[in-house]
């Protein structure tokens, strides 16, 4: 499957965007604020909280791949690592990222990183669009990046998109908390199960 690379119409609060930053003066402001930004080539974006659901999936997702890539050469980072994507001058925070063998910085920096295998979004209802659309598209300049993971916080439902060749994404969607997201790229399984473990859903009907 190709995945089309047209982003959609993205309805942005402009009350939290501040333009005309330089990328020096980016990260000096990120580094003394106590929120976080996305740098999006001029504009520095406020990134929302995370609601419960959102933070409980995320610390699942981040100690079961902690767990299963322990004897590996994979390194694990959560969100407080900050992704740069040169191609388009941008920086993001992953939710989780995974990286194969060695990590590669910006610079020689230690808080911009070049080169993860697998990304996962944990989606929120704000967000959700620009994660499979603009960004995803720009996360594919990265040349390593091979599995993406979107990850439904409002029920059990994720989103696989797995590189295959270039250019060329394979799709896959789980429902329900019996199934599981298969890695074979580094030979594990996510149980859905344990992804949402302790998440409480909304009743609806």
């Amino acid at each position: 499957m190709v995945v089309a690379t047209s982003p959609p119409v993205i309805e942005v609060d402009t009350s939290e965007v501040r333009r005309g930053y330089s990328l020096e003066d980016y990260r000096r402001f990120e580094a003394e604020s106590l929120e976080r930004h996305e740098y999006r080539d001029g504009e520095v974006v406020t990134m929302t909280g995370g609601s419960e659901a959102h933070n409980t999936i995320t610390v699942n997702l981040v100690v079961l791949l902690g767990f299963l890539l322990r004897d590996s050469p994979l390194r694990l980072y959560s969100s407080d690592l900050r992704l740069w994507l040169p191609q388009y001058n941008r920086a993001t925070y992953p939710d989780v990222m995974v990286v194969e063998g060695e990590p590669v910085f910006q610079e020689q920096r230690s808080d911009e990183i070049l080169n993860p295998t697998l990304i996962v979004e944990v989606l929120s209802p704000s967000t959700a669009a620009y994660d499979r659309g603009d960004k995803f598209r720009r996360y594919r300049s990265i040349p390593s990046f091979a599995e993406y993971l979107l990850v439904s916080q409002q029920e059990p439902y994720v989103e696989q998109f797995s590189r295959r060749d270039e250019g060329v994404w394979e799709f896959r969607a789980l429902e329900g908390l019996e199934g599981a997201i298969s890695l074979p790229r580094f030979d594990v399984e996510l149980p859905l199960g344990e992804i949402y473990r302790r998440v409480r859903f909304a009743e609806t009907g």
